[in-house]
């Protein structure tokens, strides 16, 4: 990151974002690889928090006796929170910096996760009650990733944006597989409330050591004015909107971010459960462990590989769409192979193909939208990722409906398969990697 250290101009979100957004001059390249790291761990610990209910899905079920739709209801109602502050929480970091508002949420998701299950002794509602506490962890979560897509177009190179993201992205792969392999073994020793103790009190571990060693007390302090502009989505920040959704390619990576990260949610949510169901004598450490560790390497080489590429000198739209292809096209074939089988080991094996070649979304689509529009990444990222929760809520809610009326997994992988290659099309087809928020745009306002 040395050669990206331009002088910055002096603007309050640290970067003048009319530049070519490099490195700033305060994020030298050390202390941009230790925020690496920490966000890494964030990203984590979010999953940690968010994988909690489908890891306990079954115990859960059992301890309340709630069946499918009911099972659906609550670990859908995570994704209806969690797209109601993905705008928001995207507008918000362009305006104040994404740091301060991942450490606020984080901090809130982790008191809450610590709180659920000491709640759940004291009321005996516990389908409303669990279905509101999904709900509003999803409330807390649905600023995270906007605010990172925002804190990296402000801080990250183009030739490193894939690399990095890719790497902090990991993080939703090793927090699954933390909490998969932990999260088991607690679950078998001392019951379904321990994983949420362990995952919550982590994070505030997590946010109590950022605070310290990372940010100077000057940084950790939001000027109100700040807030209240950032609220309210004002004139002066000049973002073209009328300009932005007319264009093809932005509806482009919103529609193929709504088909993938739908997907992604239905599989996270309901895999834990069809292996318990299909291979009832498997281990549980084994199937919600191995997918997730496939996963690591490949989002790291997907990330590298398509950097290289781009450096290489080939066109930064043909590598995202390449990535794409793999990312949507590839892994939805390992989902259709995956409700046919009856081996367990070959299940495993499609299983960690189909999650692990998702992660070439990381250097397709999640990218592009910062290649598009960098002055506005983190409230676009916020678009596409409300609509993908919203689809996910309504994908996971029907994948518990259909197994509940067809009995058969087939169904599921099917949907899957179907809203990756919608999505997959018109990227390809509309997709581009030019910016298009640039300043003849504004002209024409």
């Amino acid at each position: 990151g040395a050669a990206g250290r331009q002088s910055c101009s002096p603007m309050p979100g640290g970067c003048s974002l009319q530049q070519n957004v490099g490195l700033c001059s305060r994020s030298t390249s050390p202390e941009s690889r230790v925020w690496t790291v920490m966000l890494l761990l964030g990203t984590c610990l979010l999953y940690c928090a968010r994988v909690t209910v489908p890891i306990c899905a079954v115990a859960l079920s059992t301890h309340f006796s709630w069946d499918k739709k009911q099972s659906g209801v609550v670990l859908s109602s995570f994704f209806w929170g969690y797209c109601l502050t993905q705008i928001i929480g995207g507008h918000i970091s362009d305006q104040i910096g994404g740091e301060k508002v991942l450490l606020l949420s984080a901090s809130a998701w982790g008191f809450l996760t610590v709180l659920t299950p000491l709640l759940t002794h004291v009321t005996s509602a516990h389908l409303v009650f669990m279905t509101s506490s999904r709900f509003l962890m999803g409330l807390l979560q649905g600023v995270y990733f906007p605010s990172l897509a925002s804190l990296l177009s402000q801080k990250v190179r183009e030739s490193e944006r894939a690399f990095t993201y890719s790497t902090v992205g990991t993080g939703s792969q090793f927090g699954t597989l933390v909490i998969g392999g932990a999260g088991s073994l607690l679950l078998d020793w001392y019951g379904w409330e321990s994983v949420f103790y362990f995952s919550g009190l982590l994070t505030l571990l997590w946010v109590y050591c950022t605070c310290k060693y990372l940010l100077s007390e000057k940084e950790l302090i939001i000027p109100i004015d700040y807030l209240m502009r950032g609220l309210s989505i004002s004139k002066q920040t000049k973002v073209p909107w009328k300009q932005l959704f007319k264009k093809a390619p932005i509806w482009a990576v919103i529609i193929a971010q709504l088909s993938t990260a739908s997907t992604f949610f239905t599989l996270l949510s309901w895999l834990p459960t069809f292996f318990k169901e299909t291979f009832p004598e498997s281990k549980g450490w084994v199937f919600n462990v191995v997918p997730w560790l496939v996963a690591i390497p490949t989002s790291l080489f997907s990330g590298f590989l398509s950097d290289h590429l781009i450096n290489q000198g080939y066109k930064t739209i043909t590598i995202r769409k390449f990535m794409q292809v793999i990312g949507s096209g590839v892994s939805s074939i390992f989902a259709l192979c995956l409700g046919q089988t009856s081996s367990f080991c070959k299940a495993i094996v499609f299983a960690s193909a189909s999650v692990g070649l998702q992660t070439f979304n990381h250097s397709g689509i999640s990218v592009n939208v910062q290649d598009l529009a960098p002055s506005c990444a983190g409230l676009l990222f916020g678009v596409g990722n409300t609509g993908g929760a919203l689809l996910g809520v309504i994908c996971v809610y029907l994948a518990g409906y259909l197994i509940e009326t067809t009995g058969s997994w087939i169904s599921v992988f099917n949907l899957v398969a179907a809203v990756n290659s919608i999505g997959l099309c018109a990227f390809l087809i509309f997709g581009e990697a030019q910016r298009v928020d640039t300043d003849s745009a504004y002209m024409d306002l």
